[in-house]
């Protein structure tokens, strides 16, 4: 997918205020997409955990980032672009841990290696800031073994507030 695919089905990526930060966040989607074999990334389903699911990726990824923005929206002690970025990475391994086959399964690479830790990857790859880094390292149980910064415990929270409800309806 090219950038202003991209852009089309994350427009939140343009509430990066930071140039720097929203260009290597575009890059790092633009490489998932194509080192998944992502076509759309509304071809994604939000989990794999939850069957017959009608909600996918991008439904999660702009509900979690709305959420998070929301949020440090009330308070003057996060950084926004900080909280915006990582809520829109915080699941871009799932690019790479889910295969784009019809239905989606896990792919070979996902067996070994969960989405928080090739996220995580792939942001140090394209020079993102270790806070982000940190964010979508620590968004889901692998963070339990770390201190969260404040802005990763934001996400972590709205990322399982958007689960748990989803899971309620199933």
């Amino acid at each position: 997918m090219n950038g202003t695919e991209i852009m089309r089905e994350l427009p939140e990526i343009a509430k990066i205020e930071d140039e720097d930060l929203r260009e290597k966040t575009l890059l790092t989607y633009q490489a998932a997409t194509t080192r998944g074999g992502w076509s759309s990334l509304h071809d994604i389903p939000f989990t794999l955990l939850i069957p017959d699911l009608d909600r996918d990726y991008v439904d999660h990824v702009r509900r979690v980032t709305s959420s998070a923005r929301a949020v440090a929206a009330t308070r003057d002690d996060l950084d926004m672009d900080t909280v915006t970025a990582g809520a829109l990475l915080h699941d871009v391994g799932k690019l790479l841990e889910y295969e784009p086959t019809d239905p989606v399964v896990k792919s070979s690479f996902g067996h070994l290696v969960r989405h928080p830790v090739s996220g995580a990857a792939l942001a140090m790859e394209f020079d993102l800031p270790d806070e982000i880094v940190h964010l979508i390292a620590a968004h889901s149980k692998e963070g339990e073994a770390v201190s969260r910064t404040a802005e990763a415990i934001l996400i972590h929270h709205c990322d399982f507030i958007d689960f748990e409800i989803e899971k309620t309806k199933h």
